[in-house]
């Protein structure tokens, strides 16, 4: 559930909040997080930190949390938002909105850094760990794979392809060839659902045969297929359809 600009016009009758800048400096998000460190402060807080400043109807922090709305998945909705349609609220114009964006695509990339991983897979469940930030928040379909070394300990995690809302093309040769070039020795494919519906369609079965048995003549062995929506996925290895 994503979060609903309030108009301004249905505001003008509510008092006008205080100025941060009047309020006690133990109070004031950008004190409280040097003193205290970000971890301390709401989403809210850190997002008003990010906006700098409110409009002359409210503080930067009343702005924020109407950013936020009340869904179960503030964040999630927040990450979604264009530039465009952050502008739709009142008080946020092209600099605030592109730094929200800026902001949340840095999440983004820091959760997908490869650098970070180095797990060893044990099982579907921990492949799901290190595949949920790839997809998070996504509307469309994307191919990820990722490469273990003979510890089924992930190497590196590369994207495939990227493509539409029901779809992406995916070509084994380059899941091999960078294989090769990691001296990688397990595999383990990823897509997407954005609908929800985590049953492999046709195509997936069919990468997913083609896929093992191209590895299998270079000794690379398909250890699994996952398909994602959110916190589920379905799992090719656990259906037994390797």
């Amino acid at each position: 559930m994503q979060a609903i600009s309030v108009p301004m016009a249905d505001m003008k009758n509510e008092p006008t909040p205080k100025s941060i800048r009047s309020w006690n400096v133990s109070e004031r998000p950008r004190e409280r997080l040097l003193h205290k460190g970000a971890g301390s402060l709401s989403n809210a807080e850190l997002l008003a930190i990010l906006l700098g400043s409110g409009s002359r109807k409210e503080h930067a922090l009343s702005l924020a949390r109407r950013l936020l709305g009340d869904g179960e998945e503030p964040l999630k909705a927040l990450g979604r938002m264009p530039a465009a349609h952050l502008m739709t609220f009142q008080g946020v114009g092209p600099g605030k909105a592109v730094t929200v964006v800026a902001a949340m695509e840095l999440a983004r990339r820091y959760t997908q850094n490869p650098v970070t991983v180095s797990q060893t897979i044990r099982q579907s469940r921990d492949a799901h760990v290190q595949l949920i930030p790839l997809f998070a928040d996504l509307l469309h379909e994307e191919f990820w794979v990722l490469y273990l070394n003979n510890a089924n300990r992930v190497q590196f995690r590369f994207q495939v392809s990227k493509g539409g809302l029901t779809s992406t093309l995916v070509d084994v040769r380059i899941i091999l060839r960078k294989a090769l070039e990691l001296g990688a020795v397990g595999l383990i494919l990823a897509h997407n659902h954005p609908s929800g519906n985590l049953r492999p369609s046709k195509s997936d079965i069919q990468i997913t045969r083609k896929t093992k048995k191209a590895a299998a003549i270079m000794d690379i062995k398909l250890l699994d297929h996952l398909i994602v929506h959110g916190s589920e996925y379905y799992s090719f290895a656990d259906e037994q359809l390797l």
